[in-house]
């Protein structure tokens, strides 16, 4: 499985979390295997001005993403990564600071899939 935490640069396990998705200076993608971390690598997010929201969508699922786990989102691309087959789960940015935390926290099964209610109205800092 592959995971992809919004991060601040430069990335990585360590890296801080981004408070906006759509915003981050990279994505950390983790593949997990037997419940293990087994390869982390980053890529740049894009510019999103042209095509708005759901670019980021189409960058993570052209990387072959599975999971996205964010502190909020929009519910454009909410729908868009729905659509897509990339399933959102939701990790409290005020608990869950870093990208180590995020991820032991998604193998443990203690990160709730994010639904359309928990969607925010969009320019929050999420």
């Amino acid at each position: 499985m592959k995971v992809a935490v919004p991060t601040n640069n430069p990335g990585g396990l360590a890296a801080t979390r981004s408070g906006h998705f759509g915003h981050c200076d990279l994505f950390t993608l983790v593949d997990i295997e037997d419940g293990k971390v087994a390869k982390v690598e980053t890529i740049s997010n894009v510019e999103h001005s042209e095509g708005g929201c759901l670019v980021p969508v189409n960058l993570l699922r052209d990387q072959n993403v599975d999971a996205l786990v964010v502190g909020g989102m929009g519910y454009r691309p909410l729908m868009g990564f729905k659509d897509v087959g990339i399933d959102i789960y939701y990790a409290a940015p005020e608990i869950f600071i870093d990208t180590q935390s995020v991820l032991n926290a998604f193998v443990a099964g203690q990160l709730s899939v994010m639904e359309p209610q928990q969607a925010c109205g969009g320019g929050h800092q999420h």
